[in-house]
């Protein structure tokens, strides 16, 4: 069996990014043992905002898809990237341009013009800038404002989780579980927030964290993929879920859509919805 293949996808958008990631992972999902090493941007409007995007690629190059409709800044980036060698695909170019010749009309080249300007909109976008402020034990003491705090030990995709949930509209902050370093004492105290904690089996997580390493060339040996320390690790963050009676989701085999479904059918039960 040939050893699973690394690679780095940038996905720019000027909207939630929410029809890159379904598409990018439905490719990926046709080619076997290849892992998506992803980059997301969201909500980039400005030369400013895709400077910064492009050093990023520049520092970690792959492949970039793209949703953006300012023509300026698409020129920009795929200047950038030709320039580079670097493969870009506009995910929603040929669909728009096959309606186009369909209706025979131009389209509106509208900035995220899929989303209605209404309450719901609204509350997506606060949703995004809530989980990217409140991500990896950031501004703990702004979670009482979540709906929903993740906890789990590293590598159990509570990052990509939160953003998940804030595309659906959930106000989503996570806490990563160290060992020998508690949880801030808040997390124990929050009363309207569902806190979920997030299990794994250790023979999945040193599986993940030994891919991870690999990506990076990184082959010092740490705690981080020893075996017995990892073991620990999880009973650790385990019995912190048990004492404090949090609803559980295994994420050993599931994928971050699925975890996040999950959540949502616990928040909706939570709420008598």
């Amino acid at each position: 069996m040939r050893p699973a293949i690394y690679f780095n996808v940038h996905l720019v958008s000027d909207s939630t990014g929410e029809t890159l990631n379904a598409v990018m992972r439905a490719a990926a999902a046709q080619f076997d043992r290849t892992i998506p090493l992803e980059h997301n941007y969201y909500l980039v409007r400005s030369e400013r905002q895709l400077d910064r995007v492009m050093a990023e690629i520049e520092g970690a190059p792959g492949v970039v898809w793209y949703t953006i409709s300012d023509e300026d800044l698409r020129r920009k980036l795929e200047q950038f990237c030709r320039q580079r060698g670097i493969q870009t695909l506009p995910v929603l170019d040929p669909s728009i341009h096959m309606l186009s010749r369909h209706l025979g009309i131009a389209a509106s080249e509208r900035v995220a013009g899929q989303h209605s300007m209404n309450a719901e909109y609204f509350k997506r976008i606060s949703a995004i800038d809530f989980a990217l402020h409140h991500d990896d034990g950031q501004n703990v003491q702004g979670l009482v404002n979540a709906d929903v705090v993740l906890l789990g030990v590293s590598r159990t995709s509570k990052t990509p989780t939160c953003v998940y949930l804030a595309n659906r509209g959930v106000k989503a902050g996570n806490i990563p579980l160290v060992p020998g370093i508690p949880p801030p004492p808040l997390i124990e105290e929050l009363r309207d927030p569902m806190v979920v904690g997030l299990k794994i089996g250790a023979e999945r997580l040193l599986q993940i964290r030994s891919q991870r390493l690999m990506a990076l060339n990184e082959s010092n040996q740490t705690d981080y993929t020893d075996e017995e320390a990892v073991r620990a690790e999880i009973t650790e963050a385990n019995r912190l879920f048990q004492r404090n009676k949090w609803p559980v989701i295994d994420v050993s085999r599931r994928s971050v859509e699925e975890t996040a479904a999950a959540i949502l059918n616990k928040l909706s039960e939570r709420n008598g919805v």
